[in-house]
Parts: structure tokens; C-alpha cells; sequence
């Protein structure tokens, strides 16, 4: 697998939301018999070490994480999570690859030939590019692409002046797109008819 990196891969999954479309937990939601966090870690752990889980909760999480991949604790002043662009810039603090996957935990479809046609992508990406994400009809899919960990500095000054949206910080970084062939790879399960989606074709 090593040859299809262009450097060294991290990964950052975010695991910090209310889930309160789903009306429970979605990283502890089990799809194919196995909680959603679990199936998704265990995936990427193949193709990025190492892999980091930043989380309020992470005694929720202790006994379904895999080997190999490590719980960080999201700061969180005002008790709840401020939002997943603010928990991506706390888990970055600790990457030293040049490049970071980051995912969300509800992504139920990603496979590992999707992984691998991404990751193949990377040979290309520009010195200049920020970030390589999938493009959608309002923006950018900024949680499931690759980040250079040097954008960190951008990142924090962004934070500390207020902004806490991916698509308003993005819009002053240079991205570059990421193809992907099966959009239903980036399908994230939100509510229980979205589950209901999922568990009909398993």
C-alpha cells in the first residue's frame, strides 16, 4: 500500500457531534454488526498511521476502538462541542505527516477502492493546494479529503477570529478537486431513515 502515498498519511476522524437528527449516538449505531466508529477506524487504519479520533466523549469510546488508533480529547470551554472545524485544528496539533485524511464518523459506505482511488489522486495535487476534497453543488465536501498539515497556522488564525465555518475558511484556501467516481462513497447517515437506507442493502 505504501506506494500509493505520495508522503506520509495521517488520519483524523471527528467524532464530536450531537447526533440529533439520528436521536442517538451515530458512531455507536452498528452497521454489518459493528458500531459505525468502529467499521470506519478499522478501514483507514490500513492506509494512515497514525490515526487520530478527537471526541468529547472518549470513555464512550474506549472499548470500539481498534489497535493503533488513538482518542483525543476535543476541548470543549463551554462543555459542548464547538463544531467540527474546531475540533479538525485541536486533533492537527498533532500531526506530523505532510498530509492528513479527515472523515467524519458517519460515513457508512467508504470502501477501500474508494480509499485507494483517492489516495492515488495525491500524485497530483499541486504544491500550492491546501487541501484535496470532493466538490458538491454548494462547495466543498470537507469531511472526507486530505489536508496538508501545514495549513494549520490558517486554520487557528481563522478559529481565533471568530469563523467556524469549513466553507467560509476554504473559500481563502487553494483546493483542489478530488474525483470521485461513486458518490454514494460520501453518503452520511444523519437520521433513521438514513439508516433505514443503509440497513436494507446490507
Amino acid at each position: 500500500m505504501e506506494t500509493l502515498f505520495k508522503a506520509d498519511l495521517s488520519a483524523i476522524i471527528l467524532a464530536g457531534g450531537k447526533s440529533s437528527r439520528m436521536g442517538e449516538d451515530k458512531a455507536l449505531i452498528k452497521i454489518r454488526g459493528f458500531p459505525l466508529l468502529q467499521v470506519s477506524a478499522t478501514l483507514i487504519r490500513a492506509y494512515a498511521n497514525p490515526v487520530y479520533i478527537i471526541t468529547p466523549w472518549i470513555e464512550r469510546y474506549q472499548k470500539i476502538v481498534p489497535s493503533g488508533c488513538h482518542l483525543l480529547q476535543e476541548v470543549c470551554p463551554s462543555g459542548e462541542s464547538q463544531g467540527p472545524l474546531v475540533g479538525f485544528a485541536q486533533a492537527l496539533s498533532y500531526v506530523k505527516t505532510e498530509w492528513v485524511l479527515l472523515l467524519a464518523c458517519d460515513l457508512p459506505n467508504l470502501t477501500n477502492q474508494s480509499i485507494e482511488a483517492s489516495l492515488q489522486q495525491l500524485h497530483q495535487v499541486s504544491d500550492q493546494a491546501t487541501a484535496c476534497l470532493p466538490r458538491h453543488d454548494k462547495g466543498w465536501d470537507p469531511l472526507c479529503g486530505f489536508y496538508r498539515s501545514s495549513c494549520l497556522t490558517s486554520l487557528e488564525s481563522f478559529i481565533q477570529g471568530g469563523g467556524r465555518s469549513f466553507q467560509k475558511w476554504l473559500q481563502s484556501q487553494s483546493v483542489q478537486e478530488l474525483f470521485v467516481s461513486d458518490r454514494s462513497v460520501l453518503f452520511n447517515c444523519n437520521t433513521p431513515m438514513d439508516l433505514k437506507r443503509i440497513i436494507q442493502f446490507e
